[in-house]
């Protein structure tokens, strides 16, 4: 997301999670977690934040242009096999279980969304 830029949600768009009908970002915690998708989740966060902080010190010594680049480029791949891996458990989770259900049209809605706010 560009810098200053918020995700705006218009107000339609508070679409409902599959697994408990809680409206989505109201703070509520996921349904389905496996805990090897937790804490492998984890441990590359933890991964990709030791990366950008060396990117803060290749910055900060005034590294090789490319050098730099290169590094971004590697904390955004980690980035989005997180996201992937996130994306799946929501598919099997929440999105399988809307399916039939009156408000599965609002979840799918929400998970176009989500898809399109990623790819970009």
């Amino acid at each position: 997301m560009a810098e200053g830029k918020r995700a705006r949600r218009s107000p339609d768009a508070e679409a409902l999670c599959g697994c408990d009908a809680v409206p989505a970002g109201s703070g509520r915690k996921a349904a389905a977690v496996d805990p090897e998708l937790k804490a492998g989740s984890l441990t590359r966060l933890r991964r990709i934040e030791g990366q950008v902080r060396g990117l803060q010190r290749m910055v900060d010594e005034e590294r090789y242009c490319t050098e730099i680049l290169t590094q971004m480029a590697s904390v955004q791949e980690a980035l989005r096999a997180v996201a992937r891996s996130l994306m799946r458990n929501h598919l099997k989770h929440c999105v399988a279980t809307a399916h039939g259900r009156v408000d599965a049209e609002r979840v799918y809605n929400e998970l176009l969304e989500l898809i399109f706010r990623q790819s970009r």
